[in-house]
């Protein structure tokens, strides 16, 4: 056995997080003994204690943020307590290896080095971006705190993975990290999730065309830019039908702001909904739409939305972002960053060419089965690991 891993969780619940369930299914399959400590869910993942396919699940209670960054430093402050609870519980790791947000969990990480673990910085989200991006509040001092957690993260940590090139940019400039330390694993899209079904015409509501929005539903999402850019849409043309998958903290205010600009009779938001409910909007979609705004994070993000929407095929309509375009390439249009107009412009000329809708979506699944494949981010994730604990090293606890 190569050793014990012990993953922390805090914004999701696991096997919900679908990244950090492939990460350790991968290092199961490896042989790695996995622990996981994350929040519990409240509608699936709700057992404090679970063993699923192998992988030992612990989960602690926790209410979710409200009324802004004080919100978060209570939730942050129960999850850490928890954390701490729960780890002395799984003993003695070989690795802990910490997802952000928040960056907090280096505390618990500087607590398991004292007794020989090494520690793995799984960074998720750019936080201080994550910050400006989301409470338009600038560099003040809970900025400037959220940088200190960082750096106090970064210097913790024995190695880093990241998201993409540009989180790795990141590591090495801002975080001082060695480049040969910091390790690319992109999130991948689970292929046995999504997987083509027969169209179902009626999900578009008697419309011709039917467009997607598939994800995270929070202030820095863009689904108010989605909505206004159907509002322009409209103007043009009504022969669509439009719905919205998912949920998150701004699901009853974009709800409101559907009927607010006259859409309720062509936007149908549905929550979160199961795979198979989820698969059959997608295979019967005509364009699916990722309205992320440019601000400091979603430049530099990989949106699961994009590599979702690849791998169902489907051509993408998106605003103009650096790791967007790295991401989806000519799977998808881009739209000036923010124009709401040209974003409406550019749904309206693909659903008027379905040549090019099928062209774009063959090469998005082509992208997704190659080189944005999980397996080799899996390659990455073991060979950060294996720089921690050397095969043949005598590890395991």
């Amino acid at each position: 056995m190569p050793g014990k891993a012990l993953v922390l969780v805090e914004n999701l619940s696991v096997p919900f997080d679908r990244r950090v369930w492939q990460e350790c299914t991968t290092l199961r399959d490896a042989g790695w003994e996995v622990h996981v400590i994350c929040p519990q869910g409240t509608k699936r993942d709700t057992e404090p204690e679970a063993v699923i396919d192998g992988v030992h699940i612990l989960r602690y209670p926790l209410k979710a943020a409200t009324g802004g960054p004080i919100g978060y430093l209570q939730e942050y402050g129960s999850a850490l307590w928890h954390t701490f609870r729960l780890a002395r519980r799984v003993g003695p790791v070989d690795v802990v290896h910490a997802c952000n947000p928040p960056d907090l969990l280096f505390l618990v990480a500087r607590m398991l080095k004292r007794r020989g673990a090494k520690f793995l910085f799984d960074q998720h989200d750019l936080v201080p971006e994550l910050y400006l991006s989301r409470f338009d509040r600038g560099q003040d001092l809970l900025y400037r705190g959220v940088l200190a957690m960082e750096r106090a993260t970064y210097r913790t940590a024995d190695v880093v993975v990241a998201t993409n090139e540009s989180y790795r940019d990141v590591a090495i400039s801002r975080g001082g990290k060695r480049p040969e330390d910091v390790y690319v694993v992109r999130s991948a899209p689970a292929v046995e999730r999504f997987r083509q079904v027969p169209p179902e015409p009626e999900l578009k509501q008697g419309k011709p065309f039917l467009l997607c929005y598939l994800g995270v539903m929070g202030p820095q999402d863009g689904v108010d830019y989605a909505l206004r850019s159907l509002a322009l849409l409209r103007e043009q043309r009504s022969d669509w039908h439009a719905v919205f998958v998912g949920a998150g903290d701004t699901f009853d205010e974009m709800v409101t702001l559907a009927g607010k600009l006259g859409l309720r009779d062509q936007v149908e938001f549905t929550g979160r909904i199961p795979d198979e409910d989820l698969v059959r909007y997608l295979s019967s979609s005509d364009v699916c739409l990722s309205p992320d705004p440019r601000n400091p994070l979603n430049d530099v993000s990989t949106m699961n939305k994009v590599m979702e929407y690849m791998a169902m095929a489907k051509p993408i309509v998106s605003f103009e972002l650096k790791e967007a375009r790295v991401s989806a390439g000519e799977a998808a249009v881009y739209a000036p960053a923010n124009d709401e107009s040209a974003f409406a412009g550019l749904i309206a000329k693909l659903l008027d060419d379905p040549e090019e809708r099928a062209r774009m979506g063959k090469i998005g699944q082509a992208r997704v089965a190659g080189p944005l494949a999980w397996r080799e981010s899996a390659k990455a994730l073991l060979a950060a690991y294996d720089s921690l604990v050397p095969p043949g090293s005598g590890a395991g606890r």
